[in-house]
């Protein structure tokens, strides 16, 4: 066997077939004909016939693994899988079909990539083969003929477009890349491949380009998540119709609450009140602040923001009302009404406690000059200047109202102007229907709509599709998923901290784990995103990220540093086909360099200078086994990865290759019919998909192709 050496020797002739045929030949003859072969007839001829015939299966198998393994180097097996296939275990996380990728497969690699066995691994040679464009035209003259009749299709793909063993003739898929990646461990065979799950909440980082399978990754992953009865949370900025399908369609397979959240789509999404649940109430200052730029002189503006929006968002919480964007805004605008409202609740809280009955009385008893207002007293309410001068003279202690008094005595104009950073975005975020989702009417009856609270969540252990728009308006879209993020963040601080979830009384080692996929994580990630990559996985969050570069992250954060602290809390790699070298490099440089054989052919001829020698000359034929030290992959293996297929840095360092299986469109789910008109929009409205997975029939599409060249 051709493992039993240093240098395997995959890439030759099958010679074990010439073996097997004169095994098989001899068989016969000490069947049939003993003589020939000096044996009398008997058992010993029988013994010695099924001996031959034995040989001849061995060598021959040898013979079919080579031929096998050579021609997989072209076109790798066909692989398909429906929702309700994907193995879903307790212990286990099922990633694809693959294996553990070592120096053998470097090895592989390297010996196909050389000139003189490019015939093993050239599909061109088979595309511009004979037999593969008669297959073509035969397909064009059957479609034309028959009008591209259903009969036709359903002929073409169980024949010449069959992707079966037997068919030579088959197209090519149109994944692009290189084969040879996952054929070189063809050889022992794939199997599944899966990670341990205690490995998750040191949370997972997929990279891949557009439109090479992140998402077919992420719903395999999803669907698993759901179906193992873990709280899930799909993050989705762009929009992607089959993704939000299965999710809601292997919830509600599974019987599983599922809230669907969908900016694009206000009249039928839940609503959310991004700011309206927190531990602490600076956080809802901070929510708002951080969606603001920071760098340079906006840094400054940016901490008046925060003051001010805490000032409101405190106010509003003395008074029993939970802050939204919508309260934020008005009174941000004109913060006399907050103020006034506030100011007489303290003070007649106050006049209580010291027992002061008319309290009113006295402050309407207070002279405000007009010719002694300060400028920026001009225009002020009265009666607001008397509660100001009042909680004044009475050294009234009320940290809140003490934030009022000072951000409603600032002039207008000149408050105007330290707060118009934040004007814009509360514009953005209180307009039209999108004001109704971001700053719900918990009084309104008449709302049937659903509001999205991530204790409720948990409390249901219900799965969560959240589409962000972020198409239309990029920085709607930003601030909503880092409020829901930062909001995600609180909450498992709480949960950590506390060891019970408040009004559940479960213990936090008897919940399910809590899982957060972040699709396109360039346009979510923020501040928020570091303390929930830090802290939640104590609390039972595990996070996986996908984008296509970062590169991308890192012009998100603005902070090259910040970038790395996200990068080292991602502790499980998987990269499909990437474009920035830079990115290919995140995997490439966790991994060993290992050491090739290469043999090298030497000849020489030594002419002999003695005449009176019979040996005019001498020669010499060698072959030297070196070895040298290489890297296990190269960043540029990265760029020629085919669609579906990934490289993964697992579990402490493990290399695995693997490849995604095509959904089976018998298995897809159905969504009511509010639902199913949203996702057709999303499909029409939003290019994100893959289509390589969207596509059913893609087999057609490649005939298609390679008839029309």
């Amino acid at each position: 066997m051709t493992d039993k050496y240093q240098m395997e020797a995959l890439l030759r002739p099958p010679t074990e077939f010439y073996a097997s045929a004169t095994a098989l030949s001899l068989s016969l003859l000490a069947f049939k004909m003993p003589s020939a072969i000096f044996l009398t007839s008997g058992t010993l001829t029988y013994a010695a016939s099924g001996a031959f015939l034995a040989l001849a299966a061995k060598d021959g198998w040898d013979g079919f693994l080579i031929l096998r393994y050579q021609m997989g180097l072209r076109r790798l097996p066909f692989y398909q899988m429906g929702s309700a296939d994907i193995p879903v275990s307790k212990d286990k996380l099922f990633l694809g079909r693959g294996f553990r990728w070592d120096q053998r497969h470097t090895q592989r690699m390297l010996d196909a990539r050389l000139s003189y066995n490019a015939h093993y691994t050239d599909i061109d040679a088979v595309v511009n083969s004979s037999a593969f464009k008669v297959a073509r035209r035969f397909e064009s003259f059957l479609k034309r003929v028959t009008n591209n009749h259903d009969f036709t299709k359903a002929l073409l793909k169980h024949t010449t477009q069959n992707a079966a063993w037997w068919n030579p003739v088959a197209p090519f898929p149109p994944v692009g890349g290189s084969t040879l990646f996952h054929a070189v461990g063809m050889w022992e065979g794939e199997q599944d491949m899966s990670m341990d799950l205690g490995e998750r909440v040191g949370h997972t980082l997929v990279l891949g380009t557009t439109r090479v399978g992140k998402t077919r990754f992420a719903e395999i992953l999803i669907e698993q998540d759901i179906r193992r009865g873990d709280i899930t949370i799909v993050f989705d900025p762009k929009g992607d119709a089959e993704l939000m399908r299965r999710v809601y369609g292997t919830a509600k397979d599974c019987g599983r609450k599922v809230y669907i959240f969908h900016l694009g789509y206000p009249d039928i999404s839940a609503r959310y009140n991004a700011v309206g649940s927190f531990s602490r109430i600076t956080e809802v200052a901070t929510r708002v602040a951080n969606q603001l730029p920071s760098s340079g002189n906006a840094a400054s503006f940016k901490e008046f923001a925060w003051r001010f929006v805490s000032v409101i968002a405190r106010a509003l919480f003395a008074l029993g009302r939970k802050p939204n964007y919508t309260e934020i805004r008005r009174y941000i605008n004109n913060i006399e009404p907050l103020f006034k409202e506030y100011a007489i609740i303290a003070l007649e809280r106050h006049a209580r406690a010291n027992k002061m009955v008319d309290w009113q009385k006295d402050v309407q008893r207070i002279k405000i000059e007009a010719n002694a207002q300060s400028f920026a007293d001009k225009g002020k309410d009265p009666y607001c200047l008397q509660l100001r001068q009042y909680a004044y003279e009475q050294e009234v202690y009320d940290p809140v109202l003490e934030g009022l008094i000072s951000a409603w005595s600032y002039d207008k104009t000149y408050f105007d102007k330290i707060v118009a950073s934040v004007g814009p975005l509360m514009e953005k975020l209180t307009t039209g229907k999108v004001a109704e989702l971001l700053s719900p009417d918990y009084d309104d009856m008449n709302d049937r709509r659903e509001i999205l609270d991530w204790r409720n969540v948990i409390k249901e252990k219900a799965v969560v599709y959240i589409g962000l728009d972020a198409l239309s308006d990029a920085v709607v879209g930003a601030a909503v998923g880092n409020s829901m993020f930062a909001d995600l963040t609180s909450l498992s601080g709480e949960l950590y901290k506390n060891g019970r979830y408040q009004g559940l009384d479960v213990d936090v080692s008897e919940m399910p784990k809590i899982s957060v996929h972040a699709d396109e994580f360039n346009e979510l990630c923020g501040d928020e995103f570091v303390p929930l990559l830090n802290k939640a996985g104590g609390s039972g969050f595990q996070v996986t990220v996908y984008t296509q570069t970062w590169s991308d992250v890192q012009a998100k954060l603005g902070d090259v540093a910040k970038a790395g602290q996200i990068a080292g809390n991602l502790n499980t790699l998987f990269m499909l086909r990437v474009k920035e070298r830079k990115t290919a490099e995140m995997l490439t440089e966790q991994i060993e360099q290992v050491w090739i054989n290469s043999v090298t052919t030497v000849s020489g001829v030594n002419d002999s200078s003695d005449p009176n020698s019979n040996v005019h000359f001498t020669s010499k034929n060698e072959d030297r086994l070196t070895t040298q030290q290489v890297p296990m992959l190269e960043p540029g293996d990265m760029l020629k990865l085919p669609k579906g297929q990934a490289f993964g840095v697992i579990e402490g360092g493990n290399v695995i290759k693997l490849r995604m299986p095509l959904p089976d469109a018998s298995q897809d789910f159905h969504l009511p019919k509010s639902l199913e008109e949203m996702a057709r929009d999303m499909a029409a409205k939003y290019t994100s998909s893959e289509t390589l997975w969207s596509d059913k029939d893609w087999f057609l599409k490649a005939a298609h192709q390679d008839s029309a060249r």
